[in-house]
């Protein structure tokens, strides 16, 4: 399963349809537990069911289906178990008395009647040694050589799961953790790091970011917000009742706590509240080459990094008086010697904190750019607005999902047809 998650799913005809992202399965009496389909990502972040019936090939990188997909959205079912989100992570006893393990992957296999069940469990068995970085001994063993014992109450570990959500895009493993039952939820959420639960959480609708932030202790959730974009963790902080953002504000620290303050003040549908107070500002007299190295750093957003904002001193937000813009295609076009003040775009108007979302929007779209600089009634720059920041606010608030959730998309034929699971 560790190899299947991620794996693209493809039509007959070679088309892409989606990704998988869990294995659904039932468990049995005595037989191990049987496959009845795969969770399947299509676009538009939607997580549907696809029977195991229309699935004609499963192989290393690749499921291929019969090219219909009924684009509901998957809820999984009573007696339904998922094996990413639920069944890794589980405590399990070796029958032959050699002690208890943790599942760590799970295989799946054909029997003789052509269907799929779970085959050899992967385990991990309890370190033996005192090291934190030592790990406990591994072995094989089928479903039949296994029993599941877990205390009423106890928590299933994390670990194996959120090894396996690695490697998702922050989008991904946003719509992945919400799939998730909620108490796995939450146990998934502690066990990420900070700045991989905050890049989750800013993609994410803000009912969903202030359930989760409500789980989590007041001191973790401080260093979630203090992980997140200050534009992202105002909006999340704007939601909370007056007394909680103030105690989670004191919490935060200062550099960061002082950036939110300073946008919980503009309104929401605003410049000023849409903006990060962080772009990359420089001085007149900075080079290309300067200014080059500093959107090469991986952790910009790339709507920040195609352009620098040139101002007075001093250049942090508020800075001095803005002077223009210097976009990145202008830059390559000049020596690594210019200085930035020779090749700075005035004709630019920038937006007041003030403007509303649709002016903002209205201007990205004239001028065919992906930031606006923002500025006081001093024409300082107070922060720069992206284009994705005002997507998020001006689309609907189901955005992340497809209308139609009863048409089945069938690649073979124009018109959709219409099934139930």
């Amino acid at each position: 399963m560790a190899r299947l998650a991620g794996c693209t799913v493809f039509d007959p005809a070679g088309d892409r349809l989606g990704k998988v992202r869990d294995v659904v399965v039932i468990y049995r009496k005595e037989d191990p537990p049987r496959v009845v389909g795969l969770v399947v990502e299509i676009p538009g972040r939607r997580h549907v069911f696809v029977s195991i019936g229309r699935v004609t090939s499963i192989a290393t990188g690749q499921v291929i289906t019969t090219g219909l997909i009924n684009v509901r959205r998957f809820q999984q079912r009573g007696g339904e178990v998922r094996v990413m989100a639920e069944l890794l992570g589980r405590k399990v006893y070796l029958k032959d008395g050699s002690g208890q393990a943790v599942i760590e992957d799970v295989a799946i296999e054909r029997n003789r009647l052509g269907e799929w069940d779970i085959g050899q469990l992967f385990l991990r068995r309890p370190k033996t040694s005192a090291s934190p970085f030592a790990k406990g001994p591994t072995t094989f063993a089928g479903w039949v050589d296994v029993r599941e014992q877990q205390t009423p109450g106890e928590a299933q570990s994390a670990e194996q799961l959120v090894a396996t959500y690695s490697e998702l895009k922050p989008a991904d493993l946003a719509n992945t953790l919400l799939d998730l039952p909620g108490d796995r939820l939450i146990e998934v959420a502690e066990e990420l790091s900070d700045d991989r639960l905050a890049d989750a959480l800013e993609e994410m609708p803000e009912e969903e970011q202030v359930h989760i932030l409500e789980q989590l202790g007041d001191e973790r959730a401080a260093d979630i917000l203090d992980a997140m974009e200050p534009d992202d963790a105002a909006d999340l902080l704007g939601q909370l009742p007056e007394g909680r953002l103030e105690q989670l504000l004191e919490l935060m620290e200062p550099e960061e706590a002082e950036d939110v303050r300073a946008l919980l003040q503009y309104g929401p549908d605003t410049a000023g509240g849409l903006m990060t107070p962080e772009p990359i500002v420089l001085s007149a007299d900075a080079t290309v080459a300067e200014a080059l190295a500093l959107i090469r750093r991986h952790e910009l957003h790339p709507a920040l990094a195609a352009s620098v904002f040139i101002t007075l001193p001093p250049y942090e937000t508020p800075t001095g008086r803005l002077l223009g813009t210097v976009h990145f295609q202008r830059m390559l076009r000049y020596p690594p010697h210019e200085r930035l003040g020779a090749i700075i775009d005035d004709t630019l108007d920038p937006v007041p904190t003030s403007a509303s979302a649709a002016e903002v929007a209205r201007m990205l779209a004239s001028y065919n750019l992906v930031s606006l600089p923002v500025i006081d009634k001093a024409h300082r720059l107070v922060g720069a607005v992206s284009v994705d920041d005002v997507l998020d606010y001006l689309l609907p608030d189901d955005w992340r999902s497809h209308p139609g959730e009863e048409e089945v998309a069938d690649t073979s034929a124009a018109t959709p047809v219409r099934r139930v699971r």
